[in-house]
């Protein structure tokens, strides 16, 4: 709305100012000062009606602004989604908002603060993501001040798989509370489905936080957490890629089973960058879901409910919920509906859960601890939906507009005289054509990137599909002709069979694009060599490399290669610098702290 001198008491002047004036102001100012004006017109009321009581009469409330700040943890971006939603609705309702990763937070400023909101993961067994340990390592030192002033509530994200799930958002808010810290809304725990909890969980915060700032709105629109800004296509709304091409990169004879994956976008509007992944909605394996259907003494074609959808139980069982991973509270709820004795005995022992579930699934379960008195409608609530599949997305899309590609590892063992696979790297690898369709969206992650300045050395360390990242990397840097020196450490068994996109690097090697290649083919020499060793090998030059701002990058599983390379780094700052054990663990955090130590490790 523009006002204008003819329809309003304002003259050119005035008009000129509220026009430039009014689109700038959020609703809550608009709010304000709508209640600031009827205040100081009831008060000019008083004083021509009574000028002795108009003396007394109290001037409007002035708001009181609220101060917040927003702290996350987070490996692979989920937690900065979230954290950074919280903080743009806070900012809508008229507080002021600062949102900063943990590891970007200075701790002095804790005892400064009154608001305190935190969004943290959960890594590995109960682990603190990289961005999170320093700030957790000092609320449960010594030097952590007392909290007594400080208002909070903790959004803790998790895997209710693992044994120790939530335990980092769990650590937050216990050590807040002990400090004297007053929670002003529950802690929310999220599994893999997190979108709809912290959605709530954000509003919450927001009504909460504004309903202590005078005349605040209340109101106002939230945006679903997880929700793209730039397209419709989102974990809810897939987009259904075509599958371009499907093949296995390992030559005949090897161990493993890698596959490339060609998708296309055209059409969607979705955008990536270097370091991004896609999301896949996979599907259960249809002759297991059979098995289990035949197990249970069920018949598919009876309709289940799942939230507001019906739809058959086989349906259910193959598209929608998770059939191969068990869990202790899954074994648990399980137990409540058979009296067989056993699988009490499993879960009444400290860890024989975890003996008897690894590899296993829910038909191994059925076969074995029966029988049970449950319908189809009990069982189907027992069992979580299946979680979407995040993969380094290995292509640039400056070099591939339409176009995303993946590097994709095949799981596959025998067990109990059964073949298990790996519910998507299964699919892909034994039932995806080409021309079929894949349920995908883009999944950003703004903790792995490519440095802004294209001069910065970048390292780059990865085993088998580890080196998918890398590979959007140079390519991204080779289109757009970048000269920064680059170094890639990469590890596979056999030179011969496992040397994936083998060509790609040496053709890279030879433009420049890529600076230096390091390899390490553990099954082809007597004694196995891994990443780690050469990096250890070439310690001079990779401390060289630190010291001129090098950027190190680790890709590929956490518990053995990237814990493996944590340590090496260790040693090589403590040996070429000369540091003692502690000063290089403090370089090393110093990295993290600088993004300069990016990690996507699972």
């Amino acid at each position: 709305m523009t006002l204008n001198v003819l329809s309003s008491p304002f003259n050119e002047e005035q008009i000129k100012g509220l026009n430039e004036l009014l689109p700038s102001l959020t609703d809550y100012q608009k709010i304000w000062l709508t209640g600031y004006l009827s205040g100081a017109q009831a008060t000019a009321q008083a004083s021509l009606e009574n000028p002795i009581e108009a003396a007394v009469v109290e001037e409007p409330i002035q708001a009181v602004r609220q101060i917040a700040t927003v702290l996350y943890g987070s490996q692979t971006g989920n937690a900065q989604g979230v954290a950074e939603k919280l903080g743009k609705t806070l900012s809508e309702y008229g507080v002021e908002v600062t949102v900063s990763s943990m590891s970007a937070f200075k701790t002095n400023n804790l005892k400064k603060l009154t608001n305190l909101f935190v969004v943290a993961s959960t890594h590995g067994e109960g682990e603190p993501p990289d961005n999170a340990i320093g700030f957790h390592e000092f609320l449960y030192s010594k030097r952590a001040p007392k909290l007594h002033h400080v208002k909070f509530s903790v959004l803790a994200l998790g895997d209710s798989s693992y044994e120790f799930f939530c335990k980092t958002g769990i650590d937050f808010d216990e050590r807040l509370e002990k400090l004297g810290a007053q929670r002003i809304i529950p802690r929310v725990d999220c599994d893999l489905d997190f979108e709809e909890l912290a959605h709530n969980w954000v509003e919450e915060v927001a009504r909460e936080l504004s309903a202590l700032t005078p005349q605040a709105s209340t109101g106002g629109e939230v945006k679903a957490i997880g929700q793209n800004e730039e397209t419709v296509y989102s974990k809810k709304n897939p987009f259904q890629a075509e599958v371009l091409a499907n093949i296995n990169l390992n030559g005949r004879g090897s161990n493993k089973k890698t596959h490339h994956l060609e998708l296309s976008l055209e059409g969607s509007g979705l955008t990536y960058e270097p370091g991004d992944s896609i999301g896949i909605l996979p599907e259960n394996d249809p002759t297991l879901v059979v098995s289990l259907i035949s197990a249970l003494g069920f018949d598919e074609n009876i309709k289940v409910k799942l939230q507001d959808e019906e739809l058959s139980l086989k349906e259910a069982l193959q598209k929608k919920l998770e059939i191969t991973v068990l869990s202790k509270p899954l074994l648990q709820k399980i137990a409540a509906f058979t009296g067989n004795e056993e699988l009490g005995n499993i879960l009444a022992q400290a860890n024989a859960w975890k003996d008897y579930g690894y590899g296993r699934d829910l038909l191994d379960v059925v076969e074995q601890f029966g029988p049970f008195s449950w319908s189809e409608q009990d069982f189907v609530e027992l069992l979580r939906k299946i979680p979407v599949r995040l993969y380094s997305i290995s292509s640039s899309q400056r070099a591939n507009e339409d176009e995303v590609h993946l590097t994709i590892g095949k799981v596959s063992y025998e067990g109990d005289g059964r073949t298990r696979l790996g519910v998507c790297s299964g699919g892909i690898a034994e039932r995806l054509e080409e021309g079929e369709k894949l349920p995908i969206y883009v999944h950003r992650n703004p903790n792995f990137k490519l440095p802004k300045d294209d001069s910065t050395p970048i390292i780059m360390i990865g085993a088998g599909t580890g080196i998918a990242p890398y590979r959007s990397f140079i390519e991204e840097r080779a289109e757009a002709g970048v000269e920064g020196k680059s170094w890639l450490f990469f590890g596979d068994q056999h030179f011969v069979t496992d040397f994936l996109y083998q060509t790609e690097w040496q053709s890279w090697l030879k433009e420049g694009a890529l600076t230096n290649l390091t390899v390490a083919f553990s099954r082809d020499t007597e004694h196995k060599v891994y990443v780690q060793h050469r990096l250890q090998e070439n310690a001079k030059e990779v401390y060289q490399w630190l010291e001129q701002g090098a950027i190190i990058y680790v890709c590929g599983d956490e518990k053995t290669m990237a814990a493996d390379v944590d340590k090496m780094l260790h040693t090589i700052i403590e040996e070429q610098s000369e540091k003692t054990i502690d000063e290089a663990a403090k370089y090393i955090n110093e990295l993290k702290s600088q993004q300069r130590y990016q990690r996507d490790v699972y």
